[in-house]
């Protein structure tokens, strides 16, 4: 049994199946990010539609990445890493803290309603959270052991190497919420008409007789 545990990583990295050098990143239509050896083209992977915070999120991203030591950033550039997450999910939490632990930079996208779901579903074939994603590799409710050893095959360290000045990026909807539109003011009531003031009572007549 000890030669398998042994060659237990090489199997496991042979999971991936991203390219060597992949140096360019990609928001796709559902928010999740890859990455690819290509430049992709000027709009690919984000519809027109979708707002400034999308774009935020990517460019918080990318700047994370960037601080990362040269090692950290190559293997997160292979094998990037993704949590899925949801309020209130005390796994999630757990999951959290194994990331930090390490020093393993990832990006996290919340599943907040049935669209995020559906698209959850789409990319891992699963609704379960927490999932994590290193590469294409899907790992579906949280496992710490199954976990490490998908990591330690990936070749991220054991121990954080991360700067003290990096920021983990804030945590993003899996589907990017449209904007509601802004209610136009209302108009204010127009102010009632004064009512007309009574013409004052004919003086009395010198007879005393009202005409």
């Amino acid at each position: 049994m000890k030669p398998f545990f042994r060659l237990m990583p090489a199997i496991v990295l042979a999971c991936f199946a991203l390219p060597g050098h992949a140096l360019y990143k990609v928001v796709g239509p559902d928010g999740t990010v890859t990455y690819t050896d290509r430049p992709p083209p000027a709009a690919a992977g984000r519809p027109a539609a979708l707002g400034g915070r999308q774009d935020s999120a990517a460019s918080d991203a990318a700047a994370a990445l960037a601080s990362l030591p040269l090692e950290l950033r190559q293997v997160t550039a292979r094998y990037p890493v993704t949590l899925y997450s949801s309020n209130d999910c005390a796994p999630c939490d757990t999951a959290r803290r194994l990331l930090a632990s390490r020093g393993i930079p990832y990006v996290e996208r919340r599943v907040v309603n049935e669209d995020d779901a559906e698209a959850l579903n789409r990319l891992t074939g699963g609704r379960s959270v927490p999932t994590l994603t290193i590469g294409t590799q899907a790992l579906r409710g949280f496992a710490d052991t199954d976990w490490n050893s998908y990591l330690d095959a990936a070749g991220y360290p054991r121990e954080s190497r991360l700067p003290r000045t990096y920021q983990q990026p804030a945590a993003t909807p899996l589907v990017e919420r449209q904007a509601e539109a802004a209610t136009p003011p209302r108009r204010p009531a127009p102010a009632p008409a004064p009512e007309p003031t009574a013409p004052p009572p004919p003086p009395p007549s010198p007879t005393g007789i009202r005409f």
